[in-house]
């Protein structure tokens, strides 16, 4: 098979994939997944508007409340172009290096949102285990740190990932199985070698949702 790599003068293309057999109904089906995203979109727009208009809000867990809800806005802009471009107008194609971005920001919000629930977890724990002690631990100073702590969690971990992904070559058929690009799909259509990638993004998922879920159930059962 022709094997296309990124280095070439022609860039490599993508094509995104709907709903399999479904194609015909597609405009239909677009209905109740816009009508998610608006709700999403409104409803985690209106969180961080009360949120910053509400001076008796400016508390540790509205702020943690506000990251999940940015995190969740930012999750759902970065499919909703590509969902609804294919849903609407046939808009299948999407080049490699645009791919990877949204990879990119798909992944690192998804794992940024494992993150901020965590945060949350442990805000309510020192709020119910300790609460004389909650306003010294949970500072705003604090809080920040925890925000940028997560942020920078999530880069260091999709960089690599994203290095990787741009060394390989891909072969004549590119076709996406989902209407974003999602990182096992898209290794899956290289032409050389993936154990690195797999093992990235194993790495990926361990020390990101991995390493969070056993905690957020630690600290409830801990309360």
């Amino acid at each position: 098979m022709l094997a296309l790599n990124n280095t070439n003068v022609q860039p490599v293309i993508f094509f995104l994939t709907g709903i399999p057999g479904l194609k015909s109904a597609q405009v239909w089906i677009s209905i109740p997944f816009c009508l998610l995203y608006v709700i999403a979109l409104s409803g985690n727009s209106m969180i961080l508007f009360v949120v910053l208009r509400e001076q008796n809000l400016h508390e540790p867990m509205y702020y943690f409340l506000s990251m999940l809800s940015a995190t969740d806005l930012s999750l759902s802009l970065c499919t909703l172009s590509t969902t609804l471009g294919v849903f609407w107008f046939e808009a299948r194609e999407i080049t490699l290096n645009a791919c990877i971005a949204q990879m990119f920001f798909l992944h690192g919000f998804t794992f940024m949102e494992s993150g901020v629930l965590l945060a949350m977890a442990f805000d309510r724990f020192v709020a119910i285990c300790n609460p004389l002690r909650y306003t010294t631990v949970l500072t705003n100073a604090r809080i920040a740190q925890i925000g940028m702590s997560i942020l920078i969690r999530n880069i260091a971990v999709m960089l690599p990932v994203v290095l990787f992904v741009k060394k390989l070559s891909f072969c004549s058929a590119v076709v996406l199985s989902h209407s974003y690009c999602y990182h096992v799909d898209l290794i899956q259509l290289s032409c050389t070698d993936n154990r690195i990638n797999n093992i990235l993004g194993l790495f990926a998922i361990f020390s990101t949702t991995g390493f969070d879920c056993p905690c957020i159930l630690l600290s409830y059962v801990l309360i």
